[in-house]
């Protein structure tokens, strides 16, 4: 871990000081990670993910102090991203927010099983709840990524990585995980559905989101149309024939 010492005045990520969404079941702050090593299409948090930190970024200390003034009011501290994995300040992050007394969630893409399995195996580390983002089938995956060109073993490895992490996320009990996916036409359709269905645990809690078509890193995704109510409302059943906590938030 980097030291406190270390991170000090340097820009770390934007803070949310209270947020009433991030954090099931509990009032929390957010921090979102600056890096990510995806490039999903229809993504808005476009300076998160390929630009630099705005001049409004919290450094370490000033998330740090606001964690300490607001302990007695704020229950949670969410790291999210970006991809929170990638970033050297979360294994600190965790461990100074745990020492004031938060409960941690960790937002994550699943594509760093190997940084995800090392926090689930730490005790001083593991996150008290983990948010798994499951953007489409796990065959689909090189569709998210800079480069589109991918032999068979490039496109296996990336269904590997987020197919282990869906495994790690379900070894953990059912209220301190969940798994969220976007109802983005190109990408989530009803095999892709079925595909990641089979892949979670039967009691998963399965949050679906709308998919917004603005300022999105491809500016081609402005032009694509979100489902109707209707055609959620199908997907949304054909989800919970497996899994039956499948819900749209």
């Amino acid at each position: 871990m980097l030291s406190t010492a270390h991170a000090g005045s340097e820009k770390v990520g934007m803070l949310v000081k209270t947020s009433l969404v991030d954090y099931p079941g509990h009032v929390a702050a957010a921090v979102f990670l600056h890096g990510c090593n995806l490039r999903c299409p229809y993504c808005y948090n476009t300076d998160l993910v390929t630009g630099t930190l705005p001049e409004d970024a919290a450094t370490y200390d000033e998330i740090m102090s606001h964690l300490e003034k607001r302990r007695r009011v704020i229950q949670g501290f969410v790291i999210s991203g970006g991809e929170a994995l990638l970033s050297p300040w979360t294994p600190q992050l965790i461990h100074d927010a745990r020492s004031l007394g938060y409960l941690i969630k960790l937002d994550t893409n699943g594509m760093a099983p190997g940084k995800l399995e090392a926090l689930l195996q730490d005790p001083s580390l593991c996150p008290d709840f983990v948010a798994l983002d499951v953007k489409t089938a796990p065959d689909k995956y090189a569709a998210l990524l800079p480069q589109k060109s991918f032999d068979e073993q490039g496109r296996k490895a990336l269904a590997d990585s987020i197919t282990e992490s869906i495994r790690l996320v379900s070894s953990l009990p059912a209220n301190r995980r969940e798994f969220r996916t976007v109802l983005v036409p190109p990408l989530v359709g009803e095999q892709d559905i079925l595909d990641i269905s089979a892949l979670l645990p039967s009691d998963a809690s399965w949050q679906f989101a709308g998919f917004r078509n603005d300022h999105c890193v491809d500016p081609l995704y402005q032009n694509v149309a979100p489902y109707l109510s209707t055609e959620t409302e199908a997907l949304l059943a054909l989800a919970k024939k497996n899994v039956t906590g499948a819900a749209l938030r």
